[in-house]
């Protein structure tokens, strides 16, 4: 570890001090993930205590009218697919927003939002300000690993006044994924604007799956490298909740992606919140459900 060991290395993230790059990148390849767990839970607890805060979500299709049933715990509703123009992206926002009451509403990814300023022949700037006066609360996307760089989607967002950002990662392979959260980091020092870091891929490749042992590791190195984000995220929905109960361990704080539904179908046991709860609590952690504008719900 850089030539510093283990206790030295607690010591100075007990002490609110962030680790070298150096020490991120031999971290991010030690075969001895638990004490890398050890670490990031360090700073968890530093930041958080014990809490782990989730979001309850609903999913809605950009191009469907009406919802079928909106699931009235859900406090996010989130459009899926993609608009083939930005006038399309405003009515869907709109409607949703109509839908949706005082629930916050994501969608669309950085790239939608370079694609339709291109398309429309405007700046990305404009495309923002439409979308943001239609409603739109956040961007469920933006990728540290774009084609295009992650630095100017910040500045941008920051422009347009979207204040509460969630940076992401596509489909970077693991062994590039610190060099990410070394960056989510210091781009969080320039802008300030970045409230949750998902360094998990939101694109998972069939060819090349990731196995749990990364995941893991990727979310404790996200933890120690980016101590000035409040929030690392797991997708519920995407990996799982049992991968998303180990990650509370190693370093994870927010459960992003939960479902909106009380439906139990299995049984009172296997409704969902009552999995999730129990979940987090065999993980010697306190459930705390939180809106999507990061609020915690009494």
């Amino acid at each position: 570890m850089a030539g510093l060991t283990f206790d030295t290395l607690s010591e100075h993230v007990s002490a609110g001090e962030r680790l070298s790059d150096a020490d991120l990148l031999e971290l991010s390849r030690a075969p001895d993930i638990l004490q890398i767990g050890m670490l990031a839970d360090v700073v968890r607890r530093r930041l958080n205590g014990t809490r782990v805060t989730y979001l309850r979500v609903v999913s809605h299709p950009w191009d469907q009218d009406t919802v079928e049933s909106m699931p009235p715990a859900a406090r996010e509703v989130r459009l899926t697919g993609t608009p083939a123009s930005l006038g399309a992206a405003v009515t869907a926002i709109e409607r949703t927003k109509v839908i949706a009451g005082d629930r916050t509403v994501s969608g669309f990814s950085w790239g939608d939002v370079v694609r339709l300023a291109s398309s429309d022949g405007i700046s990305v700037a404009s495309v923002l300000s439409r979308l943001r006066g239609a409603g739109l609360d956040a961007l469920v996307d933006v990728p540290l690993d774009s084609e295009g760089g992650v630095e100017a989607a910040l500045e941008s967002l920051c422009g347009a006044q979207f204040r509460q950002i969630r940076v992401t990662v596509e489909r970077a392979p693991a062994v590039e994924r610190t060099t990410l959260m070394i960056q989510a980091a210091a781009l969080q020092e320039q802008y300030r604007c970045i409230q949750a870091l998902s360094p998990l891929p939101s694109v998972l490749q069939p060819f090349r799956p990731t196995t749990g042992y990364e995941d893991v590791r990727g979310v404790a190195v996200a933890r120690l490298a980016a101590p000035n984000i409040p929030m690392i995220q797991v997708d519920w929905l995407r990996y799982g909740p049992k991968l998303a109960q180990v990650a509370l361990t190693f370093g994870a704080d927010d459960l992003d992606a939960v479902s909106g539904s009380d439906d139990a179908p299995d049984g009172t046991r296997r409704a969902p919140m009552e999995e999730l709860r129990r979940n987090i609590i065999a993980a010697g952690l306190t459930p705390a459900e939180r809106d999507g504008h990061f609020n915690l719900l009494a």
